[in-house]
């Protein structure tokens, strides 16, 4: 009973606008109060948290998404896509969805895609003629294969939550996010002839090469990076903090742009919302802490089991419940809360937790282009100066293929196990 009462006051102070960490850390220490537990073991859980090697990815990945937003490294990536792809029925809108994917496997986080990446895309699509809530919309929705593909901020945190490994979730996302890619550019042409968008004419060949070498160093950070991790160099942790190191000499001795007004912008943006991040860990994890005490994994576990044991519906009802939650939480709390409950019912009815894995932070990319909290959507709005209800005007037909995606990752697991097992 102590345990429904602290949850129902954790969703009405979220309810009433409390902010995520405090909403978790104050119902969480008000039961330890009451059930007589030592205060003082509180600052100790919260600081153990944090005690964690692959969190330490997360800053770091940060870091590399502001370094490469800060400097000219996602203009040459955008002209890249946009040579490559700007003929194609839809022009830009074809240009933003390429670039997204290019742009994601050096950045990671969806919302870095929009701050880094956004702000080009909006432009250059609002130049070119495009109606500004349609170039906001695209790039909210483009910006959900950022987190799919490695490197993935959630996925780490995942891991590092439901202890499973970091890289095997990194490679498991590769081949759904080029699926996304491929099916979003593919609705998007569909849009284009429907609306009669324009094109571009083809780029010459020697055009696509010479910024095809000049973007060549950015490209090559998510090879590196796999090929890495494959070839055991070093750890998820230690991926991202060679990959930090390739965009500084990348910048200063390849392109010869960088400047210290970049590292110290970067470095800054970095901190704060790693803080932010960080904060919400140790927070989720005193709240994690509660639910142990109170067995409710173990119940949760039993309930859903006793519901049905068949791997199909429960992962039904899992989709269900996290597209529910990413309505309502942001990514990376949603993984913390719902990573305990619901892995231990799905592996224990024979679902593998990297597919899971990829499964749950799916649903959570849909989820930050979803009212009514939908991180994206207000990011973009400002982005763009747009106001929100336009933007999901224009999102709404995208939400067709993004659940589509999500069926087919649901039901083939081996599309997101695949590369992993045959890597090894």
């Amino acid at each position: 009973m102590s345990a429904i009462l602290i949850i129902g006051a954790f969703l009405a102070f979220v309810a009433v606008g409390m902010p995520v960490a405090m909403a978790l850390i104050v119902p969480s220490i008000a039961y330890m109060f009451i059930l007589g537990y030592p205060l003082p073991t509180i600052p100790h859980i919260l600081a153990n948290s944090l005690d964690s090697f692959p969190l330490l990815a997360v800053p770091l990945f940060i870091l590399v998404g502001n370094l490469m937003g800060a400097s000219g490294i996602a203009r040459r990536l955008f002209r890249f896509a946009q040579l490559c792809v700007g003929h194609w029925k839809g022009r830009l809108a074809q240009v933003n969805i390429l670039a997204s994917l290019i742009f994601s496997g050096s950045s990671g986080p969806a919302l870095a895609d929009i701050g880094g990446l956004g702000t080009i895309e909006i432009k250059a699509m609002k130049d070119a003629g495009d109606k500004p809530s349609f170039a906001a919309a695209l790039t909210a929705v483009s910006a959900t294969t950022g987190p799919i593909f490695p490197p993935s901020i959630p996925f780490i945190i995942y891991a590092a939550t439901a202890e499973t490994s970091a890289v095997k979730l990194l490679l498991a996302g590769i081949l759904p996010d080029l699926l996304i890619t491929i099916v979003l550019m593919a609705f998007t042409s569909f849009l284009a002839h429907r609306r009669d968008y324009a094109t571009e004419p083809r780029a010459a060949r020697s055009e696509v090469w010479h910024s095809f070498v000049s973007a060549l160093p950015a490209l090559l950070t998510p090879v590196v990076l796999v090929l890495g991790m494959l070839g055991g160099y070093f750890t998820a942790t230690e991926a991202a903090a060679f990959t930090v190191l390739y965009i500084l000499v990348a910048s200063i001795f390849i392109y010869r742009d960088f400047e210290w007004q970049f590292l110290f912008r970067a470095t800054w943006d970095t901190v704060r919302i790693s803080s932010v991040l960080m904060i919400m860990v140790a927070a989720s994890m005193l709240f994690t802490r509660m639910l142990a005490l109170e067995q409710i994994p173990q119940l949760v576990t039993k309930a859903m089991l006793t519901l049905s044991s068949d791997p199909l519906i429960l992962l039904l009802i899992v989709n269900i419940v996290v597209l529910l939650i990413g309505l309502l939480l942001e990514t990376t709390s949603a993984i913390l809360i719902l990573t305990p409950l619901i892995v231990p019912p799905l592996v224990a009815a024979g679902v593998d937790p990297t597919h899971l894995g990829v499964v749950i932070v799916y649903n959570l990319m849909i989820g930050l282009i979803t009212p009514p909290m939908g991180m994206s959507l207000f990011m973009v709005s400002t982005v763009a100066g747009e106001p929100v209800a336009r933007v999901i005007r224009e999102v709404l037909p995208y939400y067709f293929p993004l659940l589509v995606i999500l069926l087919i990752l649901t039901y083939v697991p081996q599309i997101s196990l695949w590369l992993p097992d045959i890597l090894g």
